[in-house]
């Protein structure tokens, strides 16, 4: 399925698919301000070889899915959770094995806990607790929060805009592995020449929060795989230990010196382990 619209949870969104959709489905989602893009294509086809059917999808306010003025989004962290759900029925999918990247994956335990129904097993990545917990975990390194304090971008300048999102995925990637400049200054700029309004993407720092109640993440009751890079400036390791230890039977997979995300160097680990960890035969 090549690139289209699709009405989910009253709004549209752009998604793409592949595989077959007769395979066992596999929903990606992105994180904070990340379009689909961000799953790579070549990583999307892997999983797809390896007999799923997989769905990536730009969030509201990036790609070509719906946008709000940046500044005044109009729906909150718990719309975006409801949008998964939503894609799941429009294109008609029962239950999904659901990947998530940093708050992706905070975004899948939430579908998980509000719609566990809807979720076949969960694979979270480069992130944290979706729900709050007492657990004392380290903040960000030193290096994140100077970036932010360092950074100047203006948004209405192209070359400014691509330089400043190069300069947060290399923070991102951490200082124990090379750093592919190039390759994400064109992915950047795709990103950017492919969406509808790029600087829409800086509502989701700024979504407002809804009281709707959540069980704990020890509820969690499906199959779940944590992976996590040990260099991760955003969620250090200790996130993902405490994530997988707290969620009953789920196993980690730690990444040597990888720091927020999946780089491609860990793509021969990190496709068979999804794989894996989605084998399990589809319900009767």
């Amino acid at each position: 399925m090549a690139e289209r619209m699709i009405e989910s949870n009253r709004v549209w969104l752009c998604a793409e698919s592949f595989g077959e959709p007769s395979a066992s489905a596999m929903l990606l989602i992105t994180g904070t301000g990340a379009s689909m893009l961000w799953w790579d294509e070549e990583f999307c086809r892997r999983l797809a070889a390896g007999g799923r059917f997989v769905v990536r999808y730009d969030h509201r306010d990036t790609g070509r899915s719906l946008t709000y003025e940046p500044g005044r989004p109009g729906y909150t962290g718990s719309d975006l959770v409801a949008d998964a759900a939503g894609l799941l029925d429009a294109l008609g999918i029962a239950a999904a094995h659901v990947v998530g990247v940093s708050s992706g994956a905070a975004m899948a335990q939430l579908l998980a806990l509000d719609h566990p129904d809807r979720v076949r097993s969960l694979t979270l990545v480069s992130t944290s607790f979706a729900v709050a917990s007492d657990r004392g975990l380290p903040p960000p390194v030193e290096a994140f929060g100077q970036f932010f304090s360092s950074a100047r971008v203006d948004w209405s300048d192209a070359d400014s805009v691509v330089d400043y999102q190069v300069a947060y995925a290399r923070m991102l990637a951490g200082d124990q592995r090379p750093f592919d400049d190039a390759g994400v200054r064109a992915l950047v700029r795709r990103d950017r020449n492919r969406a509808r309004d790029y600087p829409a993407l800086r509502n989701h720092d700024i979504l407002p929060e809804d009281d709707r109640p959540h069980g704990p993440v020890s509820s969690i009751t499906l199959p779940t795989l944590v992976i996590h890079g040990t260099a991760d400036p955003l969620f250090p390791i200790e996130h993902g230990e405490a994530l997988a230890d707290a969620i009953p039977g789920a196993q980690l997979l730690r990444l040597a010196n990888a720091g927020h995300g999946i780089d491609r160097t860990d793509w021969d680990r990190v496709v068979p382990a999804i794989l894996e960890h989605t084998s399990r035969p589809e319900p009767t």
